[in-house]
């Protein structure tokens, strides 16, 4: 995702594609999260995790070989699809089981996706970004995925007593949940597909940007424990709007000073606010849900995600050029995400008291 915005130029594709990619990616994202539930109740959770693990690869190598811009964009489509595949496969998977421990398996995967995201950044330092050398290395890895899920034994959930969400049963899930997912996408997206131009345009050169984007992703993998123990104290609701307030104030920092220090101690901050919201929108949208419906909910959760993936992307890029660029995006995002939360926890502790 980061490597992308910053190869552009030697493929011959405008940077003002950078946003259209994302979007294509997202939609791609959006549009399987529809589909995915099928695809694992026909496959079974390993058979699907591994087909669309195969399917991202040959989207990947797509990349150097067909040079255009349309042909990117359809590439990038075409792994949003798989990627909803992956992760409604995942997901649905670690949340059938236990529900007391669903938030620590949730933790565990939120630092693995994040950590090994973190660590990926540094391949731009590492491998560049010229020619097929990081495609290769992408695949490659992914490629080792598919080894471990081929021969690696693990047990998986039944799909045989899966059951789909009714419309009516859709619209009664936490509506706070849904907006936490939808915020989750609206600031995750335009930071993949769009910090590194951001950082770009403050001329840091591309070692740094690429040491950059790996500290918003490890603080987003630092405060995944943080989170399972903050769920035991306070409503999921409650979290987010702190977690917002974090994401606010730490942007407010990076309006204030261009010192490369601070910028760096914001982005931590920012990657532990935006990163935290998905595991605690979805854990909130789970609660007190049949295991049956994990896979329904999963994919719900992931479609409000792609909603915001989509749109993020494209809302940002009419900022990029605007004085503070991509900060008063994510800004304004996170401020009307704090407002949302708090308005959203009187009115549940109002009900709760009523009912009393």
């Amino acid at each position: 995702m980061s490597i992308i915005p910053l190869m552009l130029a030697q493929y011959g594709i405008s940077e003002a594609t950078a946003s259209w990619l994302a979007s294509a990616f997202y939609a791609g994202l959006l549009i399987g999260a529809v589909f995915a539930e099928g695809v694992v109740s026909l496959l079974g959770h390993r058979r699907a995790f591994i087909v669309c693990l195969l399917t991202f690869v040959a989207t990947v190598m797509c990349l150097p070989l067909l040079p255009s811009q349309l042909a990117w964009l359809l590439a990038r489509f075409v792994a949003g699809l798989a990627v909803a595949g992956v992760f409604v496969t995942v997901e649905s998977w670690l949340m059938a089981g236990d529900e007391a421990n669903r938030a620590k398996r949730l933790s565990f995967y939120m630092i693995a996706l994040y950590g090994g995201s973190a660590f990926g950044q540094f391949g731009i330092a590492i491998f560049g970004v010229e020619g097929l050398l990081p495609f290769i290395v992408i695949a490659s890895l992914l490629s080792v995925a598919v080894l471990v899920l081929t021969f690696v034994k693990s047990e998986q959930p039944s799909t045989e007593e899966d059951a789909s969400l009714t419309l009516k049963q859709m619209s009664k899930l936490n509506h706070a949940a849904i907006i936490g997912c939808i915020i989750s996408g609206l600031t995750l997206g335009a930071i993949y597909g769009l910090m590194p131009v951001e950082l770009s345009s403050r001329n840091i050169a591309h070692d740094n940007i690429a040491v950059l984007m790996a500290l918003v992703i490890l603080g987003g993998m630092a405060v995944q424990p943080l989170v399972t123990v903050m769920s035991k104290k306070f409503k999921r609701i409650i979290l987010m709007l702190m977690f917002s307030l974090l994401g606010v104030f730490s942007i407010g920092l990076t309006l204030l000073t261009q010192d490369v220090f601070i910028l760096a101690v914001a982005l931590v901050g920012l990657g532990m606010a935006t990163f935290a919201l998905y595991p605690i929108a979805i854990s909130l949208g789970c609660q007190q849900l049949d295991e049956k419906y994990m896979v329904s909910v999963a994919q719900v959760m992931l479609f409000a995600y792609g909603v915001g993936s989509v749109a993020g992307p494209a809302l940002a890029g009419y900022f990029i050029n605007q004085p503070h660029g991509l900060f008063a995006y994510l800004f304004i995002m996170l401020l009307a995400t704090s407002i949302y939360m708090l308005i959203a926890s009187i009115e549940n502790k109002s009900q709760i008291q009523a009912a009393k």
